[in-house]
């Protein structure tokens, strides 16, 4: 199985990082991943990644709604229709708070479980990592070597401030 292979450039500031970012948009180059020891949300401004997650919270948020109240019509309504104390057997309100919740818990686990898909972190799954220093002090770009002229990102690097450049 072929791996991957990256250009890897390791800064030791947030700053230099930030404009290197924008250096790199401006050049037209594309950052593929960004790891730092901390978020920096200037990087994902720079970037311009938009998240689908929220759509997509959107969308099971409807479609929880739809099941929980054909769920509480069906129970309620058609299947064991109970009249007490006067009470119409449709009775709105009754259904709510217990749409409320569930839509909540609906839109929770069917955003983790796409998240999970997505970024594809399964259990038992080996972790790539790239540079163990990303988590402790070092802020990383990585770019996919094959999109990219090597030479000219190389020297992009080393004249936006990078301390190391290798590949990997």
């Amino acid at each position: 199985m072929e791996t991957q292979q990256y250009i890897v450039g390791v800064y030791e500031d947030e700053e230099i990082l930030v404009s290197a970012a924008r250096a790199f948009k401006d050049k037209g180059i594309k950052i593929q991943e960004v790891f730092t020891p901390y978020p920096i949300h200037e990087i994902l401004h720079i970037q311009e990644g938009k998240s689908r997650l929220i759509t997509m919270a959107y969308i099971y948020g409807w479609i929880g709604a739809i099941l929980i109240l054909a769920f509480l019509y069906y129970t309620a309504v058609i299947d064991w229709p109970l009249n007490y104390g006067g009470k119409p057997v449709n009775s709105f309100p009754s259904f709510v708070f217990v749409s409320l919740i569930f839509i909540i818990l609906f839109i929770t686990i069917m955003s983790l479980t796409t998240f999970i898909a997505r970024a594809k972190i399964f259990p038992g799954k080996k972790a790539e990592v790239i540079d163990p220093r990303a988590t402790d002090d070092k802020f990383i770009f990585v770019f996919d070597r094959k999109n990219v002229n090597q030479q000219e990102l190389e020297k992009l690097l080393k004249e936006t401030g990078a301390v190391e450049v290798y590949n990997k």
